[in-house]
């Protein structure tokens, strides 16, 4: 306890270095970063295969097994999300609000790093080197707690960071369960826990910890077809939010048709579907268009990460919406229609993070918003929301320059008068 205790002190005041390095030096440690990984590619990929071996041995679900390879693809993709990072623009010192307050007295609103951030995230060796990459840009302190089934992974992961930016002191990563609950306690030392996990998982974290939380839940994510999709393109979306990677937290968990279409629809996405193995449980009324097992209420409201997905024909675009507000997590719902009402209703009514048009849902993504990389795809409404990338992981502080200005000269009888004049939007 001791021990996690003097280490994370030891992050927060290397942090407090990192948070003043200029704009080129965050670059070159992140095209660093980069080089090291690719030059290591074999390492990472022997210790993972221990992982990966385990994990089979042990009966792993495959929806973590999926999460938990670390191939040539994702290290390729983590590795261009470090590159796009260091071309994007600086996310430290950007003027968000400037105001003239007096001829002599300015105002300014600037980002600065948020400090100290805690991140426990499952078994996905790409993800933490997206965080490290997320936080290094930031210039935060980063606190990291994988998943116990990719040990051998992080810890590689760990040991090529380290080498590659000399020792990389602004980074822990944490072994047991019984140092995330000593970080939770932790308040004085961690600006900003960020939990990755099941709903009961993120629950347990924000009722034990007075550290602020930004919550990554659920991906209960729907698609609604309307009665004026263009089918064709609706089987491809489907068929993409389903297949490309099910075990996502942005893959399409729920499907709701439009009765109207549900005739033609259904068969059309069931053999495309039974072509990739995907297994549907429906109502009644798919079970009337199409061959599949019968779902159940809880199916609904369930996040698969698996080729199952829960389908319903409803009788109105209200009904979908209905049905995405009880059932869904606020992560990412689509619909798929060629009525440009029928889109903006949706994008009015549908209260999720991610809310698409005529797209497959697994463009909920930081890396494809052209966001470099993302932390997770936060559920909440405060601070971040959607796709956390370089913005959510700045906060801002307020800078007043001035020339002996006093309050009192402000106060009574003569008071001069604030002037209050937009910098930035004259």
């Amino acid at each position: 306890m001791e021990q996690i205790i003097d280490n994370v002190k030891k992050v927060k005041v290397s942090s407090r270095g990192l948070s003043t390095t200029d704009d080129n030096t965050r670059k070159s440690m992140l095209l660093r970063l980069a080089k090291g990984l690719k030059e290591n590619a074999q390492f990472l990929f022997a210790e993972n295969e221990k992982d990966v071996s385990s994990a089979k041995e042990n009966g792993l679900k495959e929806s973590i097994l999926h999460r938990l390879i670390f191939s040539q693809e994702k290290l390729d993709s983590a590795v261009a999300g470090l590159e796009m990072l260091a071309t994007l623009a600086d996310p430290l010192g950007k003027i968000k609000e400037r105001r003239l307050l007096d001829e002599d007295m300015l105002l300014e609103k600037v980002t600065v790093p948020i400090g100290v951030i805690g991140m426990i995230f499952e078994a996905r060796p790409d993800a933490m080197i997206q965080i490290i990459g997320l936080a290094l840009r930031t210039g935060n302190g980063i606190i990291l707690k994988g998943g116990k089934e990719a040990k051998y992974s992080n810890e590689a992961i760990l040991k090529v960071v380290q080498e590659s930016l000399d020792g990389a002191p602004w980074l822990l990563l944490l072994s047991t369960h019984s140092d995330v609950d000593a970080i939770l306690k932790m308040d004085k030392d961690i600006d900003l826990l960020i939990p990755r996990g099941s709903n009961a998982f993120v629950r347990y974290v924000m009722d034990n910890t007075h550290i602020p939380v930004l919550g990554h839940a659920d991906g209960i994510c729907a698609i609604y077809v309307d009665k004026e999709a263009d089918l064709a393109k609706a089987v491809r979306i489907v068929f993409d939010s389903k297949t490309q990677y099910p075990a996502a937290c942005n893959a399409v968990e729920t499907l709701l048709v439009h009765t109207s279409v549900a005739k033609e629809f259904l068969p059309l996405i069931k053999a495309e579907f039974d072509k990739a193995h995907v297994i549907m449980v429906g109502d009644e009324e798919t079970r009337k268009l199409i061959e599949c097992e019968k779902s159940c209420e809880d199916d609904y409201h369930t996040e698969f990460l698996d080729l199952k997905l829960a389908v319903k024909v409803v009788s109105s675009i209200e009904e979908a919406l209905e049905h995405i507000a009880e059932h869904g997590s606020h992560h990412t719902d689509a619909i798929i229609t060629e009525d440009r009402e029928a889109k903006l209703q949706f994008f009015a009514n549908v209260d999720s993070a991610d809310v698409f048009c005529n797209v497959s849902t697994r463009f909920a993504d930081g890396f494809r918003f052209g966001l470099g990389a993302e932390v997770g795809i936060s559920t909440s409404k405060i601070h971040a929301r959607g796709p956390v990338g370089l913005d959510g992981l700045t906060t801002t502080k307020w800078l007043i320059s001035g020339n002996g200005n006093i309050v009192a000269d402000y106060s009574g009888a003569n008071a001069r008068k604030f002037i209050h004049k937009d910098l930035l939007n004259a």
